[in-house]
């Protein structure tokens, strides 16, 4: 543990953050794998859990959550599924 006052503040904010961004990521991955699930089942949802996917992924690329590449990587791995389905 640190004896510098603010190094003890930073060990508890970086504490705080860190839970906020697993629980981000969580919720994230749900969003996606709900939307890849509609996507293979030819659901008729699948056009809004992949609107939804694709608005969460944006999201998380804006908070710096995950890398604006993989956010385009992972958008464009769904929209290829779904007109793959829609075909």
């Amino acid at each position: 543990m640190p004896n510098i006052k603010s190094a003890i503040k930073r060990v508890r904010v970086t504490k705080a953050k860190t839970l906020k961004n697993a629980i981000r990521k969580s919720a994230l991955k749900t969003v996606i794998k709900k939307a890849k699930a509609a996507i293979a089942s030819n659901d008729a949802s699948a056009t809004e859990t992949f609107k939804n996917a694709v608005k969460a992924i944006d999201k998380a690329a804006a908070k710096n959550l995950i890398h604006k590449n993989t956010a385009a990587r992972r958008k464009s791995k769904l929209a290829k599924a779904l007109n793959a389905v829609n075909k």
